[in-house]
């Protein structure tokens, strides 16, 4: 499948996300069979074609959160979810926490940010443990901000749910996950600025962004080659960022407060 027909499919996607749109109906837009269309999809995108659309879904759910005064249980009838509890399950492990406590989450998103940028130039130590591995790297941008950067290894190329291991940033430049369980994992980063509001934090539709579509595997013993990791503006193909940033900014400082109290 040419990259011209998956982006055209993907903008049929977000056209008709209100509706419902089977694999079939995925498939026979751009003239494949179900099974040639998945493989060559997930190939392009990382995603089985259905798992993006569900993903697109949940972000949607996530806009009219903050964006309209719509019931919990209408939100999640208007993404396909008949059921409360399912939408509410689903949203809360794709996220990280509740439909309604993202909702209510606008205050503390204001407040952590000014917490992390009271923090100024910060460095955590890396300790080591024997039969984990290391994942190093550096992130570079050709668009300067100002703010930090959110990074992760996530089980799935798609920067959903709490992050395997994940840290923030202060600048650019290098970065170290520590005692990293074999496995296999992708790496996903974004930018949060300083002049964001909370609904742009909360909502991060603009935000400078990296992932790696082919996975980082880590076995033990083995070293992992150097990750060079290059932020751009969102991309058409990209996923959306499901999990709640201001969530990872509030581990994060809850970690340094931590890190603090015990080299007291």
């Amino acid at each position: 499948m040419e990259n011209a027909e998956i982006d055209a499919l993907i903008s049929y996607i977000h056209q008709y996300i209100d509706e419902p749109l089977p694999l079939s109906r995925l498939a026979s837009y751009v003239a494949y069979s179900p099974y040639h269309f998945t493989r060559l999809f997930k190939e392009r995108m990382g995603l089985p074609p259905l798992y993006y659309v569900s993903s697109l879904r949940l972000q949607k759910a996530k806009d009219l959160l903050i964006h309209t005064n719509m019931s919990v249980r209408d939100i999640g009838l208007e993404i396909g979810q008949q059921s409360l509890g399912t939408f509410s399950s689903r949203f809360t492990e794709k996220v990280g926490v509740s439909p309604t406590e993202f909702r209510n989450s606008v205050q503390a998103t204001h407040t952590n940010l000014h917490a992390l940028r009271s923090l100024g130039e910060w460095q955590l130590e890396h300790p080591v443990s024997p039969g984990r591995g290391r994942v190093l790297g550096t992130v570079h941008s050709d668009y300067p901000f100002e703010g930090v950067i959110l990074i992760g290894l996530f089980a799935k190329p798609i920067p959903e749910g709490l992050p395997l291991y994940g840290t923030v940033l202060s600048s650019l430049g290098h970065f170290c996950f520590t005692g990293v369980k074999p496995g296999t994992y992708y790496l996903m980063a974004t930018s949060v600025l300083w002049e964001m509001q909370a609904s742009e934090i909360l909502l991060p539709h603009t935000t400078l962004r990296t992932r790696s579509k082919e996975p980082i595997v880590v076995s033990s013993g083995a070293i992992v080659p150097h990750r060079d990791a290059w932020l751009y503006p969102p991309a058409p193909d990209d996923p959306p960022i499901l999990i709640s940033l201001p969530l990872l900014v509030n581990n994060f400082l809850s970690k340094i407060s931590n890190h603090h109290l015990i080299n007291q």
